[in-house]
């Protein structure tokens, strides 16, 4: 019988991923937060950073302390910078504590592959390879009673929800994808840098990491799993003057005659038992506002004939499906929960 309560504790709780955390557990039913943990900011109110938690997390932030953590909780959110978790999880999962990974330190699979795009240290082979990826739609079922759960990160969710599918089929050309990525500046985090200086992005629209993006490595492991065959992808990503929201625009050959309809048939099908994706009907495609602050990823599509190709566009809230609301619900599925408990938000819209 899955255990009806848990208490967790959040490291990171002064960044977006820690923050959204925080609004989304206040309304599980089988949660209680019990600690909120900042390196930076530990023995000061929450509210100080953000008083828009004024009367609704009433207590300060507490430091990094294993130990300390394993006495009031029974697992940790470590939304942290990445880097920090790869010496940090171990210490947890030595406690006796189950860890949900939102940073990318223990997606890669391959310690050198890390290291290369990451440019820091890998982790430990043995928790690497004790990390199960918790892309939930695919990997539900792998996820379910496990203690370590690295979270993927927003990019490659609402890629790769958009195109598995089509891949696993056999409709697509694994060899020619090309995938245009933008997202809102929440993505860059809540520390101040020139690229996300009001003058900079306000009324500007900009490429960044251009074929050097560290999700590119996360893509194409997983695409390479799914279809059985080495995969390489062209990957460009894009800074909106928004604030949050991820479109991921995915264009690749067609292996056949295969209409929208076909499209929208498979998609639903292989979604039908997953409560967070939504895919749309022929000619109405997804923009970002219509998830926002909710864990949905919305998919449409538009095939091609004159060039043989398929659009396919993939919608998240990069904050909630894309960190947070994606790691609540791993939460739920490895305590043996409904997948969809405390994430049945309606996106806010306007």
């Amino acid at each position: 019988m899955a255990e009806q309560h848990i208490r967790v504790a959040i490291v990171g709780s002064t960044g977006y991923g820690g923050v959204e955390l925080i609004r989304l557990l206040q309304h599980h039913p089988n949660v209680e937060i019990t600690s909120v943990i900042s390196s930076s900011s530990s023995g000061v109110p929450i509210s100080d950073g953000f008083p828009h938690l004024t009367n609704i997390i009433k207590r300060n932030l507490d430091g990094v302390d294993p130990a300390e953590m394993a006495e009031r909780a029974d697992l940790v959110f470590t939304a942290t910078p990445s880097g920090v978790s790869a010496k940090l999880v171990p210490q947890l999962l030595e406690a006796g504590l189950k860890v949900v990974d939102l940073s990318g330190d223990f997606r890669l699979k391959d310690g050198a592959a890390y290291e290369k795009w990451y440019k820091h240290d890998a982790p430990d082979a043995d928790v690497l390879a004790s990390a199960v990826y918790g892309l939930c739609e695919i990997y539900g079922e792998q996820v379910r009673e496990v203690d370590f759960i690295s979270n993927p990160g927003c990019y490659p969710t609402a890629t790769l929800l958009g195109l598995i599918p089509a891949l696993k089929a056999g409709w697509i050309d694994h060899s020619g994808i090309i995938i245009d990525a933008k997202s809102g500046v929440s993505g860059a985090g809540r520390g101040t840098s020139l690229t996300t200086h009001y003058a900079e992005i306000n009324e500007n629209f900009k490429a960044y990491k251009v074929n050097k993006h560290q999700h590119i490595p996360e893509i194409e492991q997983v695409l390479s799993q799914e279809s059985g065959q080495e995969v390489t992808v062209t990957f460009t990503t894009h800074l909106v003057p928004m604030t949050r929201g991820i479109m991921s625009t995915m264009y690749a050959p067609l292996l056949g005659h295969y209409s929208e309809e076909d499209f929208i048939q498979l998609y639903r099908e292989y979604y039908k038992d997953r409560p967070f994706v939504r895919v749309r009907s022929q000619g109405i495609w997804p923009s970002t506002k219509e998830v926002s602050g909710s864990n949905f990823c919305d998919i449409g599509f538009a095939v091609d004939e004159r060039t043989g190709r398929v659009t396919v566009i993939s919608v998240i809230d990069n904050v909630v499906k894309g960190a947070a609301g994606q790691a609540i619900q791993n939460l739920n599925l490895m305590m043996g929960w409904e997948e969809s408990l405390g994430l049945a938000f309606t996106p806010v819209y306007p």
